[in-house]
């Protein structure tokens, strides 16, 4: 891994060559995509069935077929190992506890002339769920994404989960039953996404579209935001230790394996004020990293865009946290509460020794779908609200109409808009 010091003339050019990314979308990827969500919105069921067949190398005669049952969804559930079954369904408690104290709530209150006025709060009728499938299926996503969701109280969430060559993980179909997930389709890629924004003759269209997925899938969601809302589109994994010095080494190095192993643009920083730590956790990295099954993944993902950057103090890492705006942030020092003030922007931060990021992963119960790439300096965690609008109330007495048209209307025949202003005028009572 590469070394910077903030004492060093260059570290402002460095830290910026390190964190800069190029997310912009490929544009034969994005070429590719229009096509594809341009066929499915036009021919729809017959159009999906070509490229399930074409990309997935699923045979089926009609679109209906790609849907999964209830009947499935619970079996799967059902014959999960007892191990995963438990793992699963505690995750999914402590998931729908901490979400549950987001879900927003109707509010009025009334002026002294009787005006109303206040915010009601609903969920979106109907969600579409993206969900990575073959190999890299993760079942964790799944319940970070439907149950808040159904938390909000959304009628009806769609799921889509490619399979690829007609393998089905059983583990993410069984989330999917758990976290009360409406429907399922055997569908991915852009022509999933397209399907769910446009609707076809066997999958309706949906509000709003989460969930993570490849650049296929992540070009599309960019297309068809507007017909649709989504969450984000997610750049690579990030995670960030601030330490003291005083953790065990192999914790931080293993901390930095758990981001880096997944995919080579990955991307793990440790700050510390000490030069000796960081030569501990460099020799850790040396002695873990021959044992971890993904280690080709991890020597690209440190070598390509992780850094040790030694910092003057505490005070300076968390400034410099500041400026990467990570999605994951390890506070990994001593009272953690001390410096959680100086940090602004992070998706998540795990305070203290023992709050792992894989924790965050998988059971904490805080999502952990997260903005990445600087986002967290104006985006946030998924959550409930993300399934819910608010919606203004204005209900306005005749007394009120009278205080508030003589000001709508001054402020209108000042854009000189009339019809406006007098819309305000009707409504005044006679001096």
């Amino acid at each position: 891994m590469r070394r910077l010091s903030t004492l060093n003339a260059n570290f402002d050019e460095s830290l910026k060559a390190l964190t800069a990314f190029e997310s912009s979308q490929d544009p034969s990827v994005d070429q590719k995509v229009a096509e594809i969500v341009a066929d499915v919105r036009t021919r729809g069921d017959a159009a999906l069935v070509e490229y399930t067949r074409r990309f997935d190398r699923v045979q089926v005669a009609a679109a209906h077929e790609l849907e999964l049952s209830q009947e499935h969804l619970q079996s799967a559930l059902k014959n999960l190992p007892d191990d995963q079954s438990k793992a699963l369904a505690a995750a999914a408690d402590r998931i729908r506890a901490f979400h549950g104290r987001q879900k927003g709530e109707t509010w009025t209150y009334t002026e002294p002339d009787g005006t109303i006025l206040g915010q009601r709060v609903t969920p979106l009728d109907r969600a579409g769920l993206y969900v990575p499938g073959g190999k890299a299926a993760y079942p964790s996503s799944v319940l970070m994404n439907a149950i808040p969701a159904k938390v909000a109280g959304v009628s009806e969430l769609i799921m889509v989960v490619p399979t690829p060559d007609g393998v089905r993980n059983e583990l993410v179909l069984a989330a999917a039953a758990l976290s009360g997930v409406d429907r399922v389709f055997a569908i991915g890629g852009a022509q999933a996404i397209a399907a769910l924004a446009y609707g076809t003759e066997t999958i309706p269209a949906v509000d709003k579209i989460t969930g993570p997925g490849n650049a296929w899938v992540a070009a599309a969601k960019r297309r068809v935001f507007g017909v649709v809302g989504i969450d984000m589109v997610a750049g690579p994994s990030e995670i960030l230790v601030i330490c003291d010095g005083r953790t065990s080494p192999d914790w931080v190095a293993m901390d930095l394996f758990s981001q880096a192993e997944h995919d080579e643009i990955a991307q793990a920083i440790l700050l510390c004020p000490d030069t000796k730590f960081l030569d501990q956790v460099e020799k850790s990295i040396e002695n873990l990293i021959e044992s971890m099954p993904r280690a080709d993944v991890i020597r690209s993902s440190l070598s390509g865009r992780g850094a040790f950057i030694l910092t003057k103090d505490l005070a300076e890492a968390c400034e410099i946290s500041n400026r990467i705006a990570p999605e994951h942030l390890e506070l990994s020092v001593e009272n953690p509460e001390e410096w959680l003030p100086r940090l602004r922007h992070a998706g998540a931060i795990f305070m203290g020794r023992f709050t792992s990021e894989s924790l965050g992963d998988y059971c904490a119960g805080p999502n952990h779908v997260l903005p990445t790439g600087r986002t967290a300096r104006f985006a946030s965690p998924l959550g409930v609200y993300d399934f819910q609008k608010r919606t203004s109330l204005i209900q306005v007495s005749a007394k009120g109409a009278h205080r508030l048209g003589k000001i709508a209307s001054t402020l209108a025949h000042g854009e000189g808009l009339t019809a406006h202003a007098r819309a305000a005028e009707y409504r005044l009572e006679k001096e």
